[in-house]
């Protein structure tokens, strides 16, 4: 790019206010919408909006525009997505016709950008139905006139990112991959028997070496074909990484996840990037938070997490919808109300199969008014939703539950629910939201649950709760995890994005 005078190339741009407002309201295409209430619908388009022209752009402006436009890979884009090559040749030009069109180029492809890094990539109508989360309308127009006429460009620009650490922290994760790519990846470690400590003399063990360093620069490479305890440990931070029980053997589990390629995990980094835009550009501070990938739950209480328990979250085929609401009561003892679909797939033919089976489980049939029926299982020891269920608004019919279920916590891989979230500690959680209130203390939870009555406790404040997929975070130790993508719904994430570009068939 060549140097311009900044007196000359700004004389060179001064445009009516009417071309340069043009040039702002065209750019302006709608936004993915969010709707106040999550619904797996397509949303409406928003008209854009015309704003007052902002002054000519200075050359200095223009060139901070252009430096963020090619820094777009960054945040994930493609080298050239968001190129000002051609606009910036013409701003070079003597035409002033010419100057114009490029003005208006840049215009446009900084609207353009701004959307992305912003709010996305998809349209409305690209959005799964189980995704529930949905980017709020967004339309860059308005900020970027202001920014110009106060002279804080830069600001501007540097808030149009999602404002959190995760963002910021698996920005910097794509810069370590990409790397890794670069220098061509790493070398797919051999199928065969397990291999554990004190294992010596198999070629796997330098190539398992080989391949752990390649992500964790704490590895001093030997080449000694001996499975010491330094390797034992690696693996297990790596088996730590992945989610998987960390038990230091190199069993199908860890050889599988350690053989993904780097190309998939830089897409799983790049979906989370995406789903990052998804969120208010503010979290509320008292919050409850739930990996669905990796069936976690934490609450947070002013930002800082006070509570985190294991989950069981959807297996696939019926997965846990990412969403947010916000949890207005506590019921205390609840009956199921079984949904249909499960009644007709599941409990009917164990009825048919063993007579008197759904009696023998608390279930009753309770006619609907239409000549139907519904069955409900009551409360009590044989609950399916145990003792505590949590109610939130949401098209799905999900809610966190309790359950008499309680062998899968132990287990590392937790996705086998219908949809809802089970919590491995619900009463806690009830006592926590429920904490300061006159009426229910501590101790008339536990007397009230002791009864077996299903009673509703009201939330003072409601809680606000967020059903989230992260399958690629970053640690405090500066270590990306990964997650298994048990929904596909990383794969599908970036298919999406692909054919949504420009050009795409």
């Amino acid at each position: 790019m060549c140097v311009r005078d900044p007196l000359t190339v700004t004389k060179s741009l001064k445009v009516t206010t009417a071309l340069l407002g043009a040039a702002l309201w065209m750019s302006a295409a709608p936004a993915v919408q969010a709707q106040a209430q999550v619904r797996p619908v397509r949303a409406p388009q928003q008209a854009p909006t015309q704003v007052p022209a902002p002054p000519a752009l200075r050359a200095d402006q223009i060139d901070l525009l252009a430096k963020a436009l090619n820094d777009a890979p960054a945040h994930g884009f493609d080298p050239g997505a968001f190129a000002p090559d051609r606009a910036l040749a013409l701003l070079d030009s003597r035409s002033g016709a010419d100057r114009q069109a490029g003005l208006n180029q840049l215009v446009a492809l900084t609207m353009r950008y701004a959307r992305a890094v912003h709010s996305g990539r998809l349209a409305a109508a690209d959005f799964d139905a189980n995704w529930g989360l949905r980017p709020a309308p967004y339309d860059p127009a308005p900020g970027f006139a202001a920014a110009l006429q106060s002279d804080r460009l830069a600001a501007w620009l540097e808030d149009l990112s999602p404002p959190y650490t995760g963002y910021q922290t698996l920005q910097k994760g794509l810069v370590t991959y990409r790397d890794i790519a670069a220098r061509g990846g790493w070398a797919v470690v051999p199928e065969g028997a397990p291999l554990k400590l004190g294992d010596k003399g198999d070629a796997r063990i330098v190539q398992l070496e080989a391949r752990l360093a390649v992500e964790d620069p704490t590895i001093a490479v030997d080449g000694v074909a001996v499975f010491d305890e330094a390797l034992q440990q690696a693996l297990m931070r790596a088996q730590k990484r992945f989610g998987l029980n960390p038990d230091g053997v190199l069993g199908k589990g860890t050889l599988t996840a350690l053989n993904v390629p780097v190309q998939l995990r830089i897409d799983q980094i790049l979906a989370n990037m995406e789903r990052w835009r998804w969120l208010p550009q503010e979290l509320p501070a008292d919050r409850i938070q739930v990996n669905i990938a990796a069936a976690v739950m934490s609450v947070f209480h002013h930002d800082a997490p006070t509570l985190t328990m294991r989950a069981v979250t959807g297996r696939p085929g019926d997965e846990t919808p990412m969403l947010q609401s916000q949890i207005h009561s506590i019921v205390l003892n609840p009956p199921w109300n079984v949904p249909s679909s499960i009644a007709t797939k599941e409990l009917w033919p164990k009825e048919r199969a063993n007579p008197g089976y759904l009696a023998r489980n608390d279930f009753i049939v309770i006619p609907t008014g239409d000549g139907g029926s519904r069955l409900q299982q009551k409360a009590g020891d044989k609950a399916a939703l145990g003792v505590v269920k949590f109610d939130f608004n949401n098209p799905y019919g999900v809610y966190l539950h309790d359950t008499p279920s309680r062998a899968k916590f132990a287990s590392y891989s937790r996705l086998a629910s219908h949809g809802c979230v089970r919590l491995e500690k619900p009463i806690p959680l009830a006592k926590q939201l429920l904490n300061g209130s006159a009426e229910w203390t501590p101790e008339n939870v536990d007397s009230t649950i002791a009864s077996g009555k299903t009673v509703r406790a009201q939330l003072a404040q409601p809680m606000a709760v967020f059903l989230l997929y992260w399958t690629a975070y970053v640690t405090p130790d500066g270590q990306v995890n990964f997650r298994d993508d048990p929904y596909g719904w990383d794969r599908t994430l970036v298919q999406r994005i692909a054919a949504s570009k420009p050009g795409s068939a």
